[in-house]
Parts: C-alpha cells; sequence; structure tokens
C-alpha cells in the first residue's frame, strides 16, 4: 500500500466509476463482498475505507451533475438500505483496530456517511463514546475526530437527541479545559504563528466545531449546559478570533453574524423606535443579552482590532512601511469588511454606549500616544465610518462631532506628510459614510466640503483621488442642500463652488477633474428651476468650452493644428468631463450638447479624414503611430459622450428627427470606408444604443445602417474566434437590438442578406465567448418568438427554409461540452422549437414534402431526431434515444422538467462526462439573486445595515 499508493488510489477510482454503472443491478453483492474482505486484511481494510468514502462522495456530493436524477436516487436509497453492514466494520474498526492509518481513514470515511445516515446511527450506537474518547485520548486522531463531532453538529437533531449532543459538547470542552490547563497540545494564548501544524490544525478545526455546534444548537445549551462552561466556549471562540489566520477568522465570523443578529431580533430597533425608547437602554433588561454582555463587549474590541479596509480607502502602507496609493482592489478583503461590518453594526444595536465609549477611548490613545500607529488608526476609523446609521441621530451627532473635531486636531497635531495622509484619509472615508448627518447639519457639511477642497491641493499620493471619491459620494447624497438657499448664506453654495471652480480644479489630475464634473452634475441634476439649471450647465461647462471653442476656432483656419498630440489630449480630456457632467445631470444636458454638436461631429470628420490620408500615405503601419492613436481616442470619445447623452433623452422622437441623421452621416460612411484596423468598434456600440432607446423610431434606418456596417464587420471576425473582440462583441449586441425592436425591418431585407443575418446568429452561438454565444441564443429566441407573431406567408417560408438547420445547430452546442454555459438558453429555444411542432402552431410543412408525402410535422421531426441522434451516438441504445425524443415532444410545456430531462440525456452521455456544473447554471443565478433581493429586503428593515451609498431610498431629499 505505501509504495503503490498512487496507483491504488487511481484504481479505486476507477472502481467507484465501474460501481456507480453496475451496482447493484449487476453487482448486487458488492457491499457484502467488501465488508468480508476487510475482515481478511488489515490493508485490504484500510483501502476499502478508501472506496467506500469515494463512494459517498459520488452518491451524495457530486452525483447531482454526474448521474441521471432517478439513477444518483436509486444509488442513494441502495447504499442507504446496506449501510448496516458497513456501520457495523466501522463501529468494529474503532473498538478494536490499532493500526493509527485504519483507524485514520475509518473516522474519515465516516466523516462522509455522517451528512446522511440516519441519526439513529450515530446517537443510539456506540459511535459518539468511541469518538469523544479517541479525541480525549489520542492526540494523532484528534483533528479528524474533531471533524466528526463538527459534522454531527452540523446536522438538525431533533430534541429526543438534546441530552446525547449536550454531553458531547461538554465532553469536548471538558477535555479542552484538560489540553490548556495541562499539557502543550493546544496553547490558545500561545502565537498561532509558532504553533505546529498539527496544533494550528487543531485550532482550525476548533474553530469549525465551536462556530457549528453554538451556531446550530445554541438555545439547547443555554437550556442544558451550565452558564459558566457557555460562555466558556465563547471565550474560547473568542481568542480563537484573534488568530492571525484569515481563514480561520472567516469562520469565527460567521458564527458572531449569527449570534449577534438572533439577538437583536429578539428585540428589533425599529419596535423600540417608534415607542420612543432607544435599542440600548434595554440592553440589560433582557436575560440572553446579560448573559452574554461580557462577550459581546468583547467582541467589539475584536472587531475593531481585526478591521480590515473598505473599498473606498485608497491610501494604504505598503510592503517598506511607506504611505502609497492602492493599486489592486482585494475582492476577499471587500467582501470580508461587508461581513465585520454587520457584525458591528449588530453590536452597535445591542449597546450603543458600549460601542461608543471603546471607540472614544481607543481614539484618545491615538492622542496619548500609547496606541498610536497608523495601522490602529485605520481599523479603528474604519469600524467608526462602517456603523454609519446604527445609532439614533441625536446620539450620532454627539459621536460623531468629537471623533471629527479629535481628528482634525490629530491632523494639526501630527508632523509629516505621510502620518497627515493618514489622518487626512481617516477624515474623508469617515464623513463619507455618514451622509444622514451631514444634511442635518449645514455648517458641518460645508465645512466638511471645503476641507475636501484642501485635500484636493495636496499632493501626496492617494489623497486627491481620495477627495474626489469622497465628494461624489456626498453630492450623490447631499445633492440638494448644495442648490437650495441655506439659512445665513447669500446664494446656494453650488453658486460659489462654481465661481471657484478653476482654483479648486487646478492641481487635480485629468481623471480626477472628470470625476469633480460628475460630482457637481448631480447637484445641478436636483436643480428644479430649469432657468436656474441652464445657467449652472453654462458656468460648470463654461471652463472646458473655451478651451473647446479656441481648438475648434483654430482646426478651422488650419487643420494640421488637429496632429499635435497635446491638443488632441485636451479635447480628449474635455470631451469626457463632458461625458461625465452628461451621466449625472441627465436630460437637462442637451443645453450643453446643442452647444457643441455640430462641431464635435466636423471634429469627427476632420480627424477621421487625417486617419484615412495617414493610411493611405503610409499604410496600415500609420494607425500605431502615437497621433493616429490620439485621433483614435477623440473620436471613441466623441462616441461616447453620444451613447451617453442618448441614453438620458426623454424624447425619442425628436432625437431621432434632428439629433441621428447627421451623426449617422459622419459616422457610418467613415466606418465603412475605413480600412478594418482603423475602424472603431464603438460606432456599433453607439448604434446600437441608439436603437436600444429610440426602437420603433429607427425602423426606417436599419437598412442604412446595415449596408453600412454589416458585410464589412462581418468580413472582420468571420475568419476565427479571436481577432477584433471589440467589434464582435458590438456586432452581434447591433444585431440582437435590431432584432428586439426593429424585426419588421429584417423582414424587409432581400433573401440573401436575411439569410445572411441567420447565419451570423448560428455562428455566435458558436462562439467560444460565453457573452457572445449568450448574445447569439437571446437572438435565435427572440426571433422565433417573433416569427410566431408573424404573418404566415413569412413564417411558413423561415419554418421550411431554416427550421432544420436551426435544430441541429442547438443540438451541435447543447452537446458540446464547451458549450455547458449557454444550457438556459440552449433549453428554452428547444422547448419553443418542439412546442411550435408538437401544437402545430407552425402552419405548412418543415420539410420537403415531395420526399415524405402524407406525413405531418410531428410524424417527420420524430423520425428526424430518431436518426440525427442515433448517427451523433451511436453507443447510446435505441430505447434511450427514443426515450429521450419523446420526452422533446410530450415535456416542452414544462420549462423545468424538459430542462430535467436534457440534463439527464446529456449527463447519460459518455462524451459529455466531467464538471456539468455549468447545467445547472441558471438555477444558480436564480437563486443567487432571489437571496441577494430577499437579504436587501431585510437588510433595509435595519438601521445602518445597508451602506448609505448602496440604500436606494437614501437619495437627498
Amino acid at each position: 500500500m505505501k509504495q503503490e499508493r498512487i496507483l491504488i488510489s487511481k484504481l479505486n477510482l476507477i472502481l467507484v466509476q465501474v460501481l456507480k454503472q453496475e451496482w447493484p443491478k449487476n453487482w448486487p453483492t458488492f457491499v457484502s463482498e467488501l465488508v468480508s474482505s476487510s475482515r481478511t486484511s488489515i490493508s485490504l481494510c484500510e483501502n476499502n475505507m478508501a472506496i467506500l468514502k469515494l463512494l459517498s462522495e459520488e452518491v451524495f456530493d457530486y452525483s447531482a451533475e454526474q448521474m441521471t436524477t432517478v439513477k444518483a436516487k436509486n444509488l442513494k436509497s441502495q447504499l442507504c438500505g446496506e449501510f448496516a453492514e458497513v456501520f457495523q466494520l466501522c463501529t468494529e474498526v474503532l473498538e478494536k483496530a490499532q493500526k493509527p492509518s485504519l483507524i485514520s481513514s475509518t473516522l474519515e470515511a465516516l466523516l462522509r456517511f455522517l451528512k446522511w445516515i440516519p441519526l439513529g446511527y450515530i446517537f443510539e450506537t456506540a459511535l459518539i463514546e468511541n469518538l469523544k474518547s479517541r479525541f480525549l485520548t489520542v492526540p494523532l486522531f484528534r483533528n479528524v475526530t474533531l471533524k466528526c463531532l463538527t459534522e454531527i453538529s452540523a446536522l438538525t437533531i431533533g430534541s429526543e437527541y438534546d441530552n446525547k449532543f449536550v454531553a458531547l459538547f461538554q465532553s469536548v470542552m471538558d477535555s479542552l479545559s484538560l489540553m490548556i490547563q495541562y499539557s502543550q497540545d493546544l496553547d490558545l494564548a500561545k502565537a498561532y504563528q509558532n504553533s505546529s501544524d498539527e496544533e494550528q490544525k487543531l485550532i482550525q478545526n476548533l474553530s469549525l466545531f465551536f462556530a457549528t455546534c453554538l451556531g446550530n444548537h445554541l438555545k439547547v445549551l443555554e437550556t442544558h449546559v451550565n452558564r459558566e462552561v457557555l460562555l466558556l466556549a465563547h471565550m474560547y471562540l473568542l481568542k480563537i478570533s484573534l488568530v492571525d489566520d484569515r481563514e480561520v477568522f472567516k469562520v469565527c465570523l460567521e458564527y458572531w453574524t449569527k449570534l449577534v443578529s438572533d439577538l437583536y431580533n429578539e428585540y428589533p430597533f425599529v419596535a423600540m423606535e417608534s415607542s420612543g425608547l432607544f435599542l440600548g437602554s434595554i440592553a440589560h433588561t433582557n436575560s440572553r443579552r446579560a448573559l452574554y454582555g461580557d462577550v459581546l463587549s468583547s467582541l467589539r474590541l475584536v472587531m475593531i482590532e481585526r478591521m480590515v479596509k473598505p473599498e473606498e480607502v485608497l491610501i494604504v502602507e505598503d510592503e517598506n512601511g511607506e504611505i502609497v496609493r492602492e493599486s489592486i482592489k482585494e475582492t476577499d478583503t471587500i467582501t470580508l469588511y461587508k461581513s465585520m461590518r454587520e457584525v458591528l453594526v449588530f453590536l452597535t444595536h445591542l449597546d450603543y454606549e458600549d460601542t461608543e465609549n471603546i471607540m472614544t477611548e481607543k481614539l484618545s490613545r491615538q492622542f496619548d500616544g500609547s496606541e498610536w500607529s497608523w495601522n490602529n488608526l485605520n481599523k479603528l476609523c474604519w469600524a467608526i465610518g462602517s456603523i454609519s446609521g446604527a445609532m439614533n441621530e441625536e446620539v450620532e451627532k454627539g459621536f460623531l462631532v468629537n471623533i471629527i473635531r479629535d481628528l482634525l486636531g490629530l491632523t494639526e497635531m501630527k508632523r509629516g506628510k505621510d502620518n497627515k495622509a493618514v489622518v487626512a484619509s481617516n477624515i474623508m472615508y469617515i464623513v463619507g459614510q455618514y451622509p444622514r448627518f451631514l444634511k442635518a447639519h449645514w455648517k458641518f457639511l460645508k465645512t466638511v466640503i471645503n476641507k475636501l477642497f484642501e485635500f484636493m491641493h495636496e499632493l501626496h499620493e492617494g489623497v486627491q483621488d481620495m477627495a474626489c471619491d469622497t465628494f461624489i459620494k456626498i453630492s450623490k447624497k447631499c445633492r440638494r442642500h448644495f442648490v437650495v438657499l441655506q439659512v445665513g448664506s447669500t446664494t446656494p453654495f453650488v453658486d460659489e463652488i462654481l465661481a471657484k471652480l478653476p482654483s479648486i480644479i487646478c492641481d487635480l489630475q485629468p481623471s480626477q477633474v472628470h470625476t469633480f464634473y460628475e460630482a457637481i452634475g448631480y447637484m445641478i441634476q436636483s436643480q428644479t428651476d430649469t432657468t436656474l439649471q441652464g445657467a449652472e450647465i453654462s458656468q460648470l461647462m463654461s471652463l472646458p468650452n473655451g478651451s473647446w471653442d479656441t481648438v475648434i476656432s483654430a482646426a478651422a483656419q488650419n487643420v494640421e493644428i488637429l496632429k499635435s498630440t497635446e491638443t488632441l489630449k485636451s479635447l480628449s480630456n474635455i470631451l469626457r468631463s463632458n461625458v461625465r457632467a452628461c451621466e449625472s445631470i441627465g436630460p437637462a444636458f442637451s443645453v450643453q450638447m446643442s452647444r457643441i454638436y455640430m462641431d464635435m461631429l466636423s471634429l469627427y470628420r476632420a480627424v477621421s479624414g487625417i486617419i484615412s490620408d495617414s493610411v493611405a500615405h503610409q499604410g496600415v503601419i500609420a494607425t500605431k503611430t502615437p497621433v493616429v492613436r490620439a485621433m483614435r481616442a477623440v473620436k471613441k470619445d466623441v462616441l461616447r459622450l453620444v451613447e451617453v447623452f442618448i441614453s438620458k433623452v426623454e424624447d425619442p422622437q425628436a432625437v431621432a428627427q434632428s439629433f441621428i441623421p447627421p451623426l449617422f452621416d459622419a459616422i457610418l460612411g467613415d466606418y465603412s470606408r475605413n480600412v478594418e484596423q482603423a475602424r472603431d468598434a464603438e460606432v456599433l456600440s453607439v448604434t446600437a444604443a441608439t436603437i436600444n432607446k429610440l426602437t420603433i423610431h429607427m425602423e426606417d434606418k436599419i437598412l442604412p445602417i446595415l449596408s453600412a456596417v454589416f458585410e464589412c464587420t462581418l468580413n472582420m471576425i468571420n475568419k476565427d474566434f479571436a481577432e477584433y473582440p471589440e467589434h464582435r462583441v458590438n456586432f452581434f449586441k447591433l444585431l440582437s437590438v435590431i432584432n428586439s425592436h426593429c424585426f419588421t425591418a429584417l423582414l424587409r431585407l432581400p433573401p440573401m442578406q436575411f439569410k445572411l443575418i441567420v447565419d451570423s446568429i448560428l455562428w455566435s452561438i458558436k462562439h467560444t465567448h460565453r457573452d457572445i454565444s449568450d448574445t447569439g441564443l437571446n437572438m435565435l429566441l427572440q426571433l422565433l418568438q417573433n416569427m410566431s407573431q408573424a404573418d404566415p406567408s413569412v413564417s411558413s417560408t423561415f419554418y421550411r427554409d431554416y427550421f432544420l438547420n436551426l435544430l441541429q445547430d442547438i443540438f451541435y452546442v447543447l452537446t458540446d461540452t464547451d458549450h455547458k454555459a449557454g444550457f438556459k438558453f440552449q433549453s428554452a429555444i428547444l422547448a419553443n422549437m418542439f412546442q411550435a411542432v408538437s401544437s402545430g402552431s407552425i402552419p405548412s410543412p418543415i420539410f420537403d414534402t415531395s420526399k415524405h408525402p402524407n406525413m405531418d410535422n410531428q410524424t417527420y421531426l420524430k423520425s428526424h431526431m430518431l436518426n440525427l441522434l442515433s448517427n451523433a451516438f451511436p453507443h447510446l441504445q435505441r430505447t434511450q434515444i427514443e426515450t429521450f425524443v419523446c420526452g422533446l415532444f410530450d415535456l416542452n410545456q414544462d420549462l423545468t422538467t424538459f430542462k430535467a430531462h436534457l440534463r439527464d440525456f446529456l449527463i447519460s452521455l459518455k462524451e459529455f462526462a466531467g464538471d456539468n456544473q455549468e447545467l445547472y447554471l441558471e438555477e444558480q443565478e436564480l437563486e443567487q439573486e432571489r437571496k441577494r433581493k430577499a437579504d436587501m429586503e431585510a437588510a433595509m428593515k435595519i438601521p445602518g445595515l445597508v451602506k448609505p451609498i448602496d440604500r436606494p431610498d437614501d437619495l437627498s431629499d
């Protein structure tokens, strides 16, 4: 076994695959043979345990993706029915065996069984006593035994087994206390990094045991276990929570989230608020909250000291101890922050006074130097920012005023640019998290904004970015407060900002200026007086408009100026400022768009002409030169601005009549005439966006659009699946929106051009890029649905010419392992097609009647499918194929049943073996979306649980 371990492992895997096909029908004595052979040899017994473990995994863990529904059900039933023999063997081994590897192998097998065997096997036999004795007395098996005890804790246990479960918990606590007290096997106070691998694994497994046991059975333990023992378990988990291992911490965090949310939900904040009380005042009157009072206070400290960085914070300490701008977002850290934030919000609800006292005390230690460090200050401020909305408004006001005052004092007290950058970063993060407070305290809001303007002149890496990001966040949430006249002011604050705009943004980088323009745009968008709004837009855009007019005027005199990279960069930045302002201002941006629109199209034509001349003289290599690339950037920025503006319009008909003709005149011909390398994919994107927004008002423009872009783009992308990726994505999006909104225009195409459209759709569904294949499948489904509503004279021709080819291509991608992710659309298309035939809604034959006279569509299609599948999969039995084909006709009314039927067929194909998880992608995505909505709905009811920036109901009043 030692020498040939790898070979034996492979043979075990093969045996289990054979069993999945042959057992129990062709090998009914397998289990009894395995058990009997185990009693003849220790080595055989050890390996048989490995086989049983594998079999359990295959049947109970992975069967959904590897076996048909019926087969999986039968094997589960068989394994459960014959488990008594297996369990008896496991019990004998645990009671009598001496060889460590055999005992370990048996425990590992049992670990897999515990998920599905009846509770009687666990609680009415000597199994638990065996496990407990191994845990208590044999350090070698402590980890695997603890895993088994954790698996038992994960089960739903009926009240008849409460006492036995409590005894199990008590035994683990007793043995743990002994280990900590009398031995070196486990010392939770010892630095985790200095422990051995086994000790580290034990701490990891203990975190799982406590989190699972307490998380699933806390109410039972509260009723039956001594109070000191229960609190000791929580204190152990608190110590483990301080272990410097993120995965261990995540396990602990999952339990803490459950505990604090359960304690909160017993007396929710909302109920207390309506009676005029605040939740914190009853923290000590409720017995369960009082029971965990010390645990919760310690947990607050743990959460603050382990707090991770929110995504809004851009300034970090690098490995050299220097303060720099963050370069990469860590998704794991962002996810962890959200979970920690949730725990802190609940902890604040459970006792806001304790939370406030701990945070205030820790901030005072930053001043006296006893805890001063960038890391400590960051974690504290991240925690402070995370509890926004969890206190009532009056309490929050006092708390926040003191915090910000102290932090501003810390800015003055600390010397050095790095120190000041760290404190500034934390101030900006905190104020950005408290829009409710800012909206209620105008003078403070104005002070904060002016402080952000100061930070916009601070050249330390990351500070300006955070200042701009915080400014836009506050602008979104408090937008209305900037455009109304506040008490004590002579003009709205937005006017003050606009008047000082050049001096505010003078030190910002172009990308930061763009963010600034978007932020001001949110303020202007909330202006209700349209005359004032127009004036504010003109004032906001006066700086870029001045630069724009200068360049456009100079270009009119001498087009050569457009060959300067500096000029082109300036134009790009002007256009990008317009894009960001348009995104936030919305439809009212038409004032600015009308001013620059025709000049913008003239600029587009001018740079297009220079690019064409450059290519004519230098060849395709010209497209790689810096000047031409800068010109193409300007063209892309023009198209992006047009696309954003069109997405905001409120009068589609007027825009279609006045705005679109000059646009298409400028961009479509240019796209068609250009060499491949100089065609901009954004032309396809803006055209698709225009059709998507203006819908039926674009019907008369579909033929000219297709004439200009269809064939020339198709020739770029039909050579392979890799070249021109942006063009191919946008090309199929364009076809998709035409199909969705202007279907009648497609029907007016000449037959050959319509065939090209259908061929393009079929080509896209075979694409290996998921977005493209999904777009193609969705397009095909929409085409079939549209055809079912079309005039019979049109649909009859379509079904006769295309139905069977479409069906064959859909079955091609359905049975191709590279296209499993498209199963959602593939199954919907097939259901649609078979339903159309079985219901008789296709009025004319889909086949050549001269070859098959006196045959209807349903009879023909059944015969056709039997032949098609028999030829494609000769290894399948005829009865299998017949059953599958009958199901295609009988089950297409219910899409869920139809999909299950398709899945079973696919899994039965040997060629389709492997990871079939993507066949369940739709259900998984739907479940994730359902859960996301339910979680959001529940979280919205708890003050502070949803970040202010994410609350849809928290826009400026």
